[in-house]
């Protein structure tokens, strides 16, 4: 019979029964050891790689049901097949509870116990293996999703970035407008902040808030596109002249869309639309109430407000009081009623806003002239 490299060990304290044992799987191939008592096997256990123990159950000293809680516990891996004399069906359920593979009856029956032998390594193969698995699996999706948090680090990174560029993208063409016009940089400035506010204060997301916050200060970056000799002078606009300069909103609105960018999406909005009127009476398009955009209605007040409470080489600024008066008197007529209203009762946050960015506090003071 050809040897396999299973090694089983045979405990009994009647010294016939290991012997008739031994030899019976021995001559089947497997490698077979012989102990006389449960600490002598337990000993032998310890130092030796055994696949399978065959275990009596009454004995003296510590008796087959104790060695086999101590075997599970101690030697996960190894298979135990109990045996004994009495053909008890209470011992032989609470054995097969402990962890035993198998229960075989005195006096054995070669055929029988050869069979129990392979079933038991068969299924403790099975075990092992599935065993291997679960924690192969188990390893593959702790990888997995540390691969997974990890990927999404990095996500979040290239989104932060991409955010980065896209508001360094606005400040850059913003920048650009201003050195165009008469306007001071912290009105872009000032007019975003108030943007944001009042979107908050509408109760709009605060993703959309933010996304308006970064949009408005390019709204008036059409006036890239926009004739010096109209976009500096000093005087009042002829009305051919006031026509050409109204050009840079849908100018601004070209730069800024079809793009795949919410961010920018928001931003030709806000450029296409902030000199619209809630009455119908604004350009380019005419567009009244609702039609307009809310991020447009929001950015109409601002952009107005600062650049009433600003002084612009055509005038000085007037009076938080008068602005508010001018504010008031066009509500329903050039502002959206309930988003001015809501921005005249924050007037304390918008004068704290107004004070934190003026014209003063900005090293290079720059002054330009609102379209």
């Amino acid at each position: 019979m050809e040897k396999t490299s299973e090694k089983i060990l045979v405990v009994d304290d009647e010294p016939f029964i290991c012997e008739i044992l031994s030899r019976w799987l021995t001559l089947t191939g497997y490698e077979c050891h012989k102990a006389n008592n449960a600490e002598e096997a337990l000993a032998m256990l310890s130092a030796g790689d055994f696949s399978l123990l065959i275990s009596d159950i009454n004995m003296p000293g510590k008796s087959g049901i104790e060695l086999l809680s101590m075997v599970k516990k101690l030697f996960r891996d190894i298979a135990v097949i109990m045996a004994t004399a009495v053909d008890d069906r209470k011992i032989a359920i609470h054995t097969l509870e402990l962890g035993a593979y198998g229960y075989i009856i005195k006096p054995f029956e070669r055929n029988e116990v050869i069979i129990n032998v392979a079933n038991a390594l068969h299924f403790r193969a099975l075990e092992i293996e599935q065993r291997h698995y679960s924690e192969g699996l188990e390893q593959i999706v702790l990888t997995r999703t540390e691969e997974l948090r990890e990927a999404i680090k990095r996500q979040m990174k290239a989104e932060e970035e991409l955010m980065r560029s896209r508001a360094e993208t606005i400040q850059r063409l913003s920048t650009a407008a201003e050195f165009r016009d008469d306007e001071t940089g912290q009105h872009t400035l000032r007019m975003s902040v108030y943007c944001f506010l009042l979107a908050q204060k509408a109760g709009l997301h605060p993703q959309r808030c933010e996304l308006i916050r970064m949009a408005s200060p390019m709204h008036d970056v059409g006036k890239i596109g926009t004739p010096d000799n109209i976009l500096l002078k000093p005087g009042r606009l002829t009305p051919e002249e006031f026509e050409i300069m109204k050009r840079h909103c849908e100018i601004g609105y070209r730069i800024l869309a079809n793009s795949n960018s919410d961010l920018l999406d928001i931003a030709a909005s806000i450029a296409w639309t902030h000199h619209e009127k809630f009455n119908g009476q604004g350009y380019p398009r005419g567009l009244k109430g609702a039609e307009i955009p809310i991020e447009g209605r929001l950015a109409a007040i601002a952009d107005v407000f600062d650049a009433l409470t600003s002084d612009r080489v055509y005038k000085k600024a007037f009076s938080v009081d008068k602005a508010v008066s001018i504010l008031e008197e066009e509500r329903g007529k050039h502002f959206d009623p309930e988003l001015v209203d809501l921005f005249l009762g924050s007037m304390d946050e918008i004068l704290r806003i107004k004070e934190q960015y003026s014209d003063e506090k900005r090293k290079d003071n720059r002054v330009f002239k609102q379209a």
